[in-house]
C-alpha cells in the first residue's frame, strides 16, 4: 500500500485532505496508512450548493465528513483537483430516499463512457428499538476504475444527470494490477463458479474450500454470487486478485460457531445487499469464529449489517489493511472471549453502530487491541467502544465525525446483557486523534464527550491510562466522565496525560460521575464555554475530584451553573445573585449515617438530610461550588417537621479556593434551629470572603450526637 504522509494526516484533521500543512505534531499521524487520498467536496470547485456545517441529529450535513457537503442537481457538478497519481475513484454521496440515478464522470473536461451509479437503496435506516435513534445512514459509497491514470493537479468532475445528489468526499487511489493465481491453489472457477455473477457460485466455493484444505482457494477476477453462507472454513486461505477485481456478492459470507482456525482471508471484496438492520439476522461478512491464528487482510467489505461479528475462539486473530464501508450496524465487534486479537490499519466509514467494538459478553475480551485505524462518520454510536474486558489497548487511531449517541472513543461498563465482564487490569488509550467527535445524546438530553469514560452499569475500578490524545473541534466536550445508566456508579483509577485540546464547543472536562481522575500536561486552546463542567448526574450522586498533576493550561475555569448545560461557544454566565450556589453541587463529608449521605444537604429538598457518623465529633461537610465566589450569606436548614425538636449545632465555617488549603471564615458558634421558626439558621460571612470550597465543621449538637443539615445554601447577597 502507498503511504499517506504525515502532512496528509494533518490535512484530514482540518477538512479532509485538500490543503497540505507544514510541520505537525507526532499525534497527527494517528490512523491507518491508506492507499488513497480523500478530497472533501466542500473544498472542491462546484456549481452546486454547499450545505453545513451542522451537528444536528438527523440532518444531511451532520453525517457528512467535515459536517459539510455539496448538493448538485441536473447539470451541476463538483470538480476535484486530483491530489495524487490515481486510476480509481470512490465517491461518498447521498440521494433522496427512494431515488437512484447516475453521475457523469469527467477527466480534464472529457466525459468518460462509464457512469457512476448512485442509489438510496442502502441508506435511510430506521432502528426504532434503539432509544434516541432517528432515521440515519444517509450516505453511501460508489467506486469506479477510471480506465486511465490521472496525475496530481488533474481535474476529475462528477455531474448529476438528473437526480439530486449530495456529494461528500472523493477518494483517489492508484490500484495495482490484478494479482495472478498462486501456484498450487484451487480456483473456484475450476469447481464451477461463475465469474459473470449470473450463476449461483455457492457450491463451487464450498467444493473449492473442501479441495484446498491446508492450501489456497483462488478467487480470480470477476463477480461471484453466493446465496447462502459458508461454514466449516478452517485450515485454508481464501485469496483474490485484489479488492477491486475479485468481488463476491453475498450478504452472509461465513457463518460458523467454531473453527480449528488458521484461516487466511485476503485481497477480494465482499459486497452485500443489506438495506436494513435486523439484529436477529447474521447478515455479516464473518459471523462467529474463524478459529485461532487466523487473519483477514486487504478486504473491501460493504453493504452488510456487520463486517465481522466475532464470537467463540478467535485467539490471536489479526484484522488488518481492510476497508469496511456502509454497514447498517458495527464494523467489527469482538463479542466476548477475544484473546490476543489485533485490529490494525483498517479504514471504516459510515457505520450504523460502533465502528470498532469490544463487548465482553459471556467472557472477557483479553489482551486485545485496536491500533492505527482510521474511522469516519459512524452515524449511530461510537467510533471505538470498549465495553468491559481485561488489559485492552486502543492506540494511535484517528476518529472523526461521530453522530448521534456516540463519542469518538468510549471506555465503558455498559453491559447490555449478562453475563458481562467489567473493565479490569490496565486499559491503555494512547496516541489517538479525535476530530469533530462527540454528540448530543437525546436520551440524556445532554452531550457526550469526544472521549467518554462511562460507569454505566457498574463502577470502573480498572487502571485507565489516557495518554497523548489530540481532540480537535469537538462540538461539545473533550473528556467526559459519566455513569450513563443514571445510577451514579463511580469512575476511579483514571489518568489523563499529554493531551492537546483545540476548539472544544463547550468544556474540556465534563465530569458527571462520582470518582476521580488525575490530569497532567493537558493543554487547551479556544475553549468554548469553560474549562470544567463538574455537576453530578444524577444530582447528588457524588463528587468527581480532578487532581492537578501539573503542566495543565488553558482550562482552569469551571462552569458556574449546574442548572443549565453550556451551549457551544457560550461564555460562562454571571451567577444570579439570588441563586443558591450550593444546590446540586458535589458534596462530601468526613462520614455519614446509613442513607443520610452528603448529597442530601444540597439536593434542594429540605425534608431529606445529611447526618454524620454518630458520637464522633468533629464532623465536616464540604461543598464544591464549582468556581470561586464572593459568598456573603449561608442558610442552614434542618427538616421543617415538628418531629425535629429544637436544637443548637456548633459550627465553624471554613473556605478554600483550591480544595486543599482551608482557612476559617467564621469561627465556631452555636446556631439555633427551631421548627417553630422554620428550623433554619442564617450565617453572615465577612465582606472579604472568596471561596470555592465551603466546609462546615460541626463540633456539637444538643439534639443528636452528630452533624445534621437538610440544606446548605450559599448566596452572593448578604
Amino acid at each position: 500500500m502507498t503511504a499517506v504522509t504525515s502532512a496528509g494526516a494533518a490535512v484530514a484533521l482540518a477538512a479532509g485532505t485538500l490543503v497540505a500543512l507544514g510541520s505537525v505534531p507526532a499525534q497527527a499521524a494517528a490512523g491507518a496508512t491508506l492507499p488513497f487520498t480523500s478530497v472533501e467536496a466542500e473544498s472542491a470547485t462546484t456549481t452546486g450548493t454547499r450545505i453545513g456545517p451542522d451537528h444536528t441529529q438527523g440532518s444531511l450535513a451532520s453525517e457528512a465528513s467535515g459536517r459539510q457537503a455539496v448538493r448538485i442537481t441536473a447539470g451541476q457538478r463538483v470538480e476535484f483537483t486530483v491530489p495524487r497519481t490515481a486510476n480509481a475513484l470512490n465517491l461518498a454521496y447521498s440521494v433522496p430516499d427512494g431515488q437512484s440515478g447516475t453521475l457523469n464522470v469527467y477527466v480534464n473536461g472529457t466525459r468518460l463512457s462509464r457512469t457512476l451509479a448512485v442509489t438510496s437503496k442502502y441508506s435511510y435506516v430506521d432502528t426504532g428499538w434503539i432509544a434516541g435513534s432517528r432515521t440515519h445512514h444517509f450516505y453511501d459509497n460508489a467506486r469506479l476504475l477510471l480506465g486511465q491514470t490521472v496525475q496530481p493537479g488533474d481535474k476529475v468532475a462528477v455531474e448529476s444527470t438528473g437526480t439530486q445528489v449530495t456529494v461528500d468526499v472523493a477518494d483517489f487511489e492508484q490500484v495495482a494490477a490484478a494479482s495472478g493465481q498462486p501456484a498450487g491453489s484451487v480456483s473456484v472457477t475450476s469447481r464451477g463458479a461463475d465469474p459473470s455473477g449470473q450463476g449461483d457460485s455457492t457450491q463451487a466455493f464450498r467444493d473449492a474450500i473442501a479441495a484446498a484444505q491446508g492450501g489456497t482457494v483462488w478467487i480470480p477476477p470477476g463477480d461471484y454470487r453466493i446465496t447462502s453462507s459458508l461454514s466449516g472454513v478452517q485450515n485454508v486461505t481464501l485469496q483474490g486478485a485484489g479488492s477491486w477485481y475479485s468481488v463476491v456478492h453475498t450478504s452472509r459470507f461465513i457463518d460458523q460457531s467454531s473453527s480449528a482456525g488458521n484461516v487466511r482471508i485476503r485481497d477480494f471484496a465482499v459486497i452485500g445487499e443489506v438495506t436494513e438492520r435486523v439484529d436477529s439476522n447474521p447478515d455479516n461478512f464473518v459471523n462467529g469464529s474463524l478459529g485461532p491464528g487466523s487473519s483477514v487482510s486487504g478486504m473491501w467489505i460493504q453493504h452488510l449489517k456487520v463486517g465481522l461479528w466475532l464470537t467463540g475462539n478467535n485467539d490471536n486473530l489479526v484484522v488488518e489493511n481492510n476497508r469496511i464501508l456502509d454497514t447498517t450496524a458495527d464494523g467489527l465487534n469482538l463479542n466476548g472471549n477475544a484473546r490476543g486479537v489485533r485490529v490494525r490499519n483498517n479504514f471504516l466509514r459510515n457505520q450504523g453502530d460502533d465502528a470498532l467494538a469490544m463487548w465482553s459478553l459471556y467472557a472477557p475480551d483479553t489482551n486485545s487491541s485496536f491500533d492505527n485505524n482510521t474511522i469516519t462518520q459512524p452515524n449511530l454510536a461510537n467510533g471505538i467502544a470498549v465495553y468491559g474486558g481485561t488489559d485492552i489497548a486502543v492506540r494511535n487511531n484517528l476518529v472523526s465525525d461521530t453522530n448521534a449517541l456516540g463519542s469518538g472513543i468510549a471506555i465503558s461498563n455498559q453491559k447490555f446483557l449478562d453475563p458481562f465482564s467489567p473493565l479490569a487490569g490496565t486499559i491503555t488509550v494512547d496516541g489517538n486523534t479525535l476530530v469533530r467527535t462527540g454528540a448530543i445524546n437525546p436520551n440524556w438530553n445532554h452531550p457526550m464527550g469526544a472521549l467518554r469514560v462511562d460507569s454505566y452499569d457498574s463502577a470502573i475500578n480498572a487502571t485507565v491510562n489516557i495518554t497523548n490524545t489530540t481532540v480537535t473541534d469537538s462540538p461539545y466536550s473533550a473528556f467526559e466522565f459519566v455513569s450513563g445508566g443514571g445510577q451514579g456508579y463511580p469512575v476511579r483509577g483514571v489518568t489523563v496525560s499529554g493531551a492537546t485540546v483545540r476548539n472544544t464547543g463547550t468544556v474540556v472536562v465534563q465530569a458527571e460521575a462520582q470518582g476521580a481522575a488525575t490530569f497532567r500536561d493537558v493543554t487547551a486552546t479556544q475553549v468554548g464555554a469553560a474549562g470544567v463542567y463538574n455537576c453530578p448526574y444524577p444530582a447528588n450522586s457524588g463528587a468527581f475530584t480532578l487532581t492537578d498533576g501539573g503542566g495543565n493550561s488553558g482550562w482552569s475555569s469551571t462552569w458556574s451553573d449546574c442548572s443549565t448545560w453550556p451551549q457551544p461557544g457560550q461564555s460562562n454566565p454571571q451567577p444570579d445573585p439570588n441563586r443558591n450556589l450550593a444546590k446540586g453541587r458535589p458534596a462530601t463529608a468526613t462520614g455519614s449515617q446509613d442513607v443520610y449521605t452528603p448529597g442530601k444537604a444540597v439536593d434542594g429538598d429540605a425534608n431529606s438530610y445529611w447526618e454524620s457518623a454518630n458520637n464522633a465529633f468533629p464532623q465536616s461537610l464540604t461543598v464544591d461550588l464549582g468556581s470561586t465566589y464572593a459568598v456573603r450569606r449561608l442558610v442552614l436548614k434542618l427538616p421543617p417537621s415538628s418531629a425535629w425538636g429544637a436544637r443548637t449545632e456548633t459550627v465553624t465555617v471554613l473556605g478554600s479556593t483550591d480544595g486543599s488549603s482551608f482557612s476559617t471564615v467564621v469561627g465556631a458558634q452555636g446556631y439555633r434551629f427551631d421548627p417553630a421558626t422554620g428550623n433554619t439558621a442564617t450565617v453572615t460571612l465577612p465582606a472579604s470572603t472568596n471561596l470555592r470550597h465551603l466546609r462546615l465543621t460541626v463540633t456539637g449538637n444538643t439534639g443528636w450526637p452528630a452533624g445534621q443539615f437538610s440544606e446548605v445554601e450559599a448566596y452572593l447577597t448578604s
